[in-house]
C-alpha cells in the first residue's frame, strides 16, 4: 500500500517529537534541581542570620596580667575639730543674714543685722551694689594669658633644628666613614647569619647524639655512627634472644651448656659493639662541642662589631648630606612661621589686655561710687550689727529673717578652720586595715578643685560594725567645711596578678563568685560563641578592675555586659568593637 506525501510528513513530525521529549524532560529536571538548591542555600543563609539576631549580644574584655594597687573606697563626712555657737539676743529681730553655710568669715565680720530700719530704696541699692560687686569680681577672675604651649613648641623646634644642623654637618664629614662602616656591617651580618645557622646544625646534631636518633642527622658530621648504632642494636637483640634460649635450656635441663656458650659469645659481641659505638660517639661529640665553642666566640665578636656600628651610626641610618640639608631648611621655615604667628598672637593679646584693663578701671570707679552712696544711706538708717568673735567657716545658719532667735539655740555655728577637720571611715575590713600605715595620703575622688589633703592619723576598732572591722580616722586640710561628704580612695598595697578583669565582669551568688567567659567553637558555618561559667576568687580590687584567681588566665575573654540575661552553655554573639 503506497503512502501519500501528507501521511509521510505527519509520521515524520511524530517521530521527531518522540525523540525530543526525553531531552526536554531531562532539561526540566535539571532546572528544578538547580532552583531547589538555590532556594535551600537562601533559606540556610537567612536562617543563620535570623538565629544570630535572636542571640544575646555580649561585650567582652580580655583578662590581663600585671600590677594592681588595691584600694579601699568609702565615703565619710567632714567634722570640725573645734567650733563655737553664735548666740543672738532673743529679744532682737533678725532683719538680714550676711553669711551662708560654707562662707569664710573673719573676726569682726558682720553676721546679722538686727532691728534694722531701712527703706525700700536702701534695699534696692544694696542689691544693686552686691550685683555690681559680683560682676566686678567675675571680671577680676580672668585668667592671665598663658604662652606655655607656644614657648614649648618654639623651644622644641629650635632643639630639632640644632639637632638637624649637627647631623647635616656630621654627614658631610662622615659620608665616607659611614659607607665603609655600612659595608663592614653588612658583611658582619651575613657572616653572623651563616655561622649562627652552622652552630644550630652542630647543636641539633649533639642533641641527636645524646638521644641516639640519627634519622635527620648530617652524615658528614656523624660519619658511620648510624651504622655502628644499628650494629649495637642488632647485637643486643641477638644476645637477648640467646639469653632467652639459655634460660629455657636451664629450666628444661637440655643443652644448657651449649646455650650458655652461645649466649656468652653473643654477649661479648654486644659489649664489643657497644664499646666501639660509645667511643666513636664520644669522639664525634667532642669535636662538635669544640666547634660550637669556637662558633660562639665568633658570634660574640660579630655581635660586638654590629653593636658598635649601631652605637656609632644607628641614629644616622644613612641620611645623606643633601637630605639633611633639605630637612634643615624645612625646619628653619617652620620655626620662622611659628615665631611670626606667636608674635602676632602676643600683639593681639596685648591690645585685648589693655582694653580689658580700661574696662575694669571704669567698672571699679562706678563700683566705688555705688559703695560710697550706699554707705552714706546706711549711716542714715538705725542699724544694729552682730559681728563674729572668731574667724572661721560657717557650718550652720539657723536664724530666719524677720524672726527672733529662740532662747539658747545658736543662730549660727562657725568652725575654727585653724583647728583643722577630721573625717572617719567606718566598717573597713580588718584584713585591708592591716595593710595600712599611719601617715599615708588618701585620694579624694570628688575633690574637683584639687585643694584638699587627707592624711591617715589613726586606726581603731569599729565597735559599731563588729570585731572584724576597723575605723580609719583622717586629718583633713584644705577647702572644706563641716558636713562635706568626701569620697576617698585609700591605697593599701600593690601586687602582681595573673588575671585582672573589669569589675563589671565579676559576679557572685549564693554558691560563690564567678565570671562568664566566651568559648569559641568552629562549625561548617563559621565560629560559634558559647558562655562558660568559671568560678574565681577575688584577690584584690580598685575602683575599676579586680584581680581574680581560679579557672581563668591572661587572654581569656570575660563578658562585661549582655543585651539580655545569659546562662552557662548558651550561644551568644559578640558585639562589634
Amino acid at each position: 500500500m503506497n503512502e501519500t506525501k501528507e501521511v509521510k510528513e505527519i509520521l515524520a513530525e511524530r517521530g521527531e517529537t518522540e525523540i525530543k521529549s526525553p531531552l526536554r524532560r531531562r532539561e526540566l529536571i535539571k532546572t528544578l534541581i538547580i532552583v531547589f538548591l538555590v532556594i535551600m542555600l537562601i533559606l540556610t543563609f537567612f536562617s543563620n542570620t535570623i538565629m544570630n539576631k535572636s542571640l544575646a549580644e555580649v561585650s567582652t574584655e580580655a583578662a590581663t596580667a600585671g600590677k594592681l594597687v588595691e584600694r579601699i573606697s568609702k565615703s565619710g563626712v567632714v567634722e570640725s575639730n573645734q567650733s563655737y555657737d553664735v548666740l543672738v539676743d532673743s529679744s532682737k529681730t533678725i532683719k538680714k543674714i550676711h553669711v551662708k553655710v560654707g562662707q569664710e568669715v573673719k573676726a569682726g565680720d558682720v553676721l546679722f543685722t538686727l532691728d534694722t530700719v531701712s527703706s525700700k530704696e536702701l534695699e534696692e541699692e544694696e542689691e544693686a551694689l552686691e550685683k555690681a560687686k559680683l560682676e566686678y569680681e567675675k571680671a577680676l577672675l580672668t585668667e592671665p594669658t598663658d604662652y606655655t604651649s607656644e614657648n614649648q613648641k618654639i623651644r622644641i623646634l629650635r632643639e630639632d633644628l640644632s639637632t638637624l644642623i649637627s647631623k647635616r654637618d656630621a654627614a658631610r664629614v662622615n659620608e665616607g666613614i659611614y659607607a665603609n662602616a655600612k659595608s663592614e656591617y653588612n658583611r658582619n651580618k651575613a657572616e653572623l647569619d651563616r655561622i649562627t645557622a652552622e652552630k644550630e646544625t652542630y647543636e641539633s646534631t649533639v642533641r641527636q647524639l645524646d638521644s641516639n636518633s640519627y634519622m635527620d642527622a648530617d652524615v658528614e658530621l656523624i660519619g658511620d655512627l648510624a651504622s655502628l648504632y644499628a650494629a649495637c642494636s642488632a647485637a643486643e637483640e641477638e644476645y637477648t634472644a640467646a639469653y632467652e634460649i639459655y634460660k629455657n635450656a636451664v629450666e628444661s635441663g637440655e643443652n644448657a651448656e651449649i646455650a650458655k656458650a652461645d649466649a656468652d659469645s653473643k654477649q661479648a659481641v654486644r659489649d664489643a659493639a657497644n664499646a666501639e659505638y660509645e667511643q666513636a660517639k664520644s669522639s664525634v661529640r667532642s669535636d662538635l662541642v669544640a666547634r660550637i665553642a669556637e662558633l660562639k666566640v665568633s658570634i660574640s665578636d660579630l655581635n660586638n662589631s654590629i653593636n658598635e656600628y649601631n652605637a656609632n651610626f644607628g641614629n644616622n641610618s644613612g641620611d645623606s648630606y643633601e637630605t639633611l640639608a633639605a630637612s634643615v631648611t624645612a625646619k628653619q621655615n617652620e620655626l620662622e612661621s611659628e615665631l611670626n604667628s606667636f608674635n602676632m598672637t602676643k600683639r593681639k593679646n596685648s591690645l585685648d589686655d589693655k582694653k580689658a584693663a580700661l574696662d575694669l578701671e571704669a567698672q571699679k570707679k562706678a563700683l566705688d561710687k555705688m559703695q560710697e552712696k550706699f554707705e552714706q544711706k546706711k549711716k542714715e538708717a538705725k542699724t544694729t550689727e552682730f559681728t563674729a568673735k572668731f574667724g572661721g567657716v560657717v557650718s550652720a545658719v539657723n536664724a530666719k529673717i524677720d524672726e527672733k532667735p529662740m532662747e539658747g539655740v545658736p543662730s549660727a555655728t562657725i568652725d575654727l578652720v585653724d583647728e583643722g577637720f577630721t573625717l572617719t571611715l567606718y566598717g573597713v575590713e580588718i584584713e585591708k586595715a592591716k595593710k595600712l600605715k599611719k601617715g599615708i595620703s588618701a585620694e579624694v575622688l570628688n575633690n574637683y578643685r584639687g585643694d584638699v589633703e587627707v592624711i591617715l592619723k589613726e586606726i581603731k576598732p569599729d565597735t559599731s560594725a563588729g570585731s572584724k572591722y576597723r575605723q580609719l580616722v583622717f586629718d583633713v586640710k584644705g577647702d572644706v567645711v563641716a558636713g562635706d561628704s568626701l569620697n576617698l580612695s585609700v591605697p593599701c598595697g600593690s601586687g602582681t596578678y595573673d588575671a585582672i578583669i573589669p569589675k563589671s565582669a565579676y559576679k557572685g551568688d549564693l554558691n560563690g563568685n564567678y565570671v562568664f567567659v566566651v568559648e569559641s567553637k568552629n562549625t561548617p558555618l563559621g565560629n560559634r560563641y558559647y558562655v562558660e561559667k568559671v568560678e574565681v576568687r577575688l584577690e584584690a580590687e580598685d575602683e575599676t578592675v579586680c584581680a581574680v584567681s581560679g579557672g581563668i588566665s591572661r587572654g581569656d575573654y570575660v563578658i562585661t555586659a549582655s543585651s539580655k540575661p545569659i546562662d552557662p552553655g548558651v550561644q551568644v554573639r559578640m558585639k562589634d568593637k
